[in-house]
This record gives structure tokens, sequence and C-alpha cells, in this order.
């Protein structure tokens, strides 16, 4: 039984805070330019890890055999936090292609993925999504 005077949140407006702090931090740290900075790294860049494409639905005939992969990216991150910010997803889509390049014959496996993981803060970015999410989000 609570005391007099004690009002606790309900879960739904709990989520509703918990979803505002982290759209607010998002915003801050692309403000003060600090995300571009972090992971520029001072042009040394960070690794991102890409997962491929979730093939559990797809019959055993059609899979490939795609593994996750691990590329440096370096010199794209304010122009490719700059395009998340605004929801730009066909700059995103164009920054990817740049960076899967990297990739030569296995580009085309990795066009569409299932998330891809930078380094340098544990962010997963799901393509299908606005934008990133941290893990365990």
């Amino acid at each position: 039984m609570r005391s007099k005077g004690q009002v606790s949140p309900t879960r739904a407006s709990r989520e509703r805070i918990d979803a505002a702090y982290w759209h607010r931090r998002r915003e801050n740290l692309i403000r003060s330019g600090w995300l571009v900075k972090h992971l520029d790294n001072k042009g040394r860049g960070r690794r991102m890890e890409i997962y491929p494409v979730d093939q559990t639905r797809v019959e055993a005939k059609y899979r490939c055999d795609l593994s996750t992969r691990t590329v440096t990216v370096r010199y794209v991150w304010g122009d490719l936090v700059d395009a998340w910010a605004t929801r730009d997803a066909h700059l995103v889509d164009e920054i990817w292609d740049d960076v899967i390049s990297d990739l030569d014959s296995d580009y085309n496996a990795y066009a569409y993925v299932s998330a891809v993981g930078i380094n340098a803060c544990r962010w997963l970015w799901n393509r299908a999504t606005p934008g990133p999410t941290t893990t365990g989000r």
C-alpha cells in the first residue's frame, strides 16, 4: 500500500517518459557535434559489424551462406549522422552503398542487412527503422 501523497506513474507513462528521454538525448548528441566527433575518431573512423539479412524464413535451397562482415568506416560520419537526423533515407542509402563498396564481390549480398553494430557506442541500426536504438532497448 502506498503512503499518502505518493504517486507512481503508470507503465505507459514510464514508457513515454523513457522514449522522450532517449529522443532528447539523441537530439543533444547530434546538436552538440559529439556523436560525429566520436564516430570520426580523429579521422581513424570506427569499425562496423554488418549482420546479413535474416534468412530463417527462406527455403534452404534458396539461402545464401552469408557471414557477419566487419569494415572500418571513415570520413562519412558527418553526412551519415545529418542524414539520419533529418530522416533522409535516400542519402543514408547512398552513404551505405559507399560503405559496402569496400566489400568487393559481396557488395550485392550486403545491400540489405538486418542490422549494423558500431563499435564505438554499441548501437544497432536497423535499416528498417528511422534511426539507431541502443542495444537492449
